[in-house]
């Protein structure tokens, strides 16, 4: 493919590491319960795209998320994926212990910027779920695990409206100085802006967060995802989530929308000559392929635009 023409901006990273939800984060909003081996075929043809980093699947109790209740089954049907990060997400420590007895290295807690969204999704405040989280990262540090921290609600709250960057700041300091290695900056509604983007990342900053440990989750509800991505680029960040096709939203939050297409934010960033490691003609039609299983078209503007010119 000779488009996008590679033109390259100034003070962006010169690689990006994507971190891909869809196979947990796409498929846990689904309706329909999706069979293991097609979620397991998922994975292996994102792989095979070159994605090195697939969110495999989450270890909550299957009530809370029947979408995700083969979680034993599915992890193991992966062990061939050699040289592949599998993160999974946790909610507490019995799901750790189930994700740690089948070998996962890669964990992930799910914290919430605000206190409506913590009792939504958590049953608890914001402060009491990190206590909750507290035993858990340290228990995963100490069998030598990789821990991520997701932060939902960001940039704004179906309940509570903005969220204060600096009420941001705490929760994520938090998660950092418990263990976390990594933290990922939900906008769970879809609601931020460029500028907004970049205040907080500077409000990390200034709390001794440093920019590499820090990556960036959008949802695309007003559009805005790819612009929030690019505010993310200029200033530093390199690790960016995205679900392959655009699936997913969040159970919890009606307003959500879905997450930024991993093809739509492989197109900007080939464009400007951003090493991905992915094949974007790979990495369609696996999503052309998923969205057959589903049933449904792609809501990616990527994955139409390219599956129409090869049809």
């Amino acid at each position: 493919m000779t488009l996008p023409m590679v033109v390259p901006a100034q003070n962006l990273p010169s690689r990006v590491r994507i971190h891909e939800v869809g196979a947990r984060d796409g498929l846990q909003n689904e309706k329909s319960v999706v069979p293991t081996e097609v979620k397991a075929e998922f994975v292996h043809r994102l792989a095979a795209a070159g994605l090195t980093t697939i969110e495999a699947t989450s270890f909550v109790h299957p009530k809370w998320v029947p979408q995700l209740a083969d979680a034993e089954a599915l992890f193991p049907m992966l062990g061939d994926l050699k040289g592949i990060a599998l993160p999974v997400l946790v909610p507490n420590e019995r799901g750790l212990d189930r994700a740690l007895a089948l070998g996962a290295h890669r964990i992930a807690v799910f914290a919430s910027a605000t206190e409506s969204f913590a009792k939504a999704n958590l049953n608890r405040t914001v402060d009491e779920s990190l206590a909750m989280f507290e035993p858990v990262v340290s228990r995963a540090k100490a069998e030598k695990a990789h821990v991520r921290g997701y932060l939902s609600m960001c940039f704004g709250d179906p309940w509570e409206g903005a969220v204060p960057v600096r009420q941001v700041v705490r929760v994520a300091k938090a998660l950092v100085d418990m263990g976390c290695d990594e933290l990922s900056l939900g906008d769970t509604i879809g609601v931020a802006t460029p500028a907004h983007v970049g205040a907080l990342l500077a409000g990390l900053n200034e709390e001794g967060v440093p920019t590499d440990a820090i990556g960036v989750h959008f949802h695309d509800t007003y559009g805005q995802a790819l612009s929030n991505t690019l505010a993310a680029l200029q200033h530093g960040v390199s690790t960016v989530d995205a679900s392959a096709g655009g699936l997913g939203g969040c159970p919890y939050a009606k307003s959500a929308t879905g997450n930024l297409a991993t093809e739509d934010l492989v197109w900007m960033l080939q464009g400007l000559g951003i090493d991905t490691g992915v094949d974007l003609g790979l990495l369609t039609a696996t999503s052309v392929w998923m969205a057959g299983q589903l049933g449904r078209p792609s809501p990616s503007r990527t994955v139409r635009a390219l599956s129409h010119q090869e049809s």
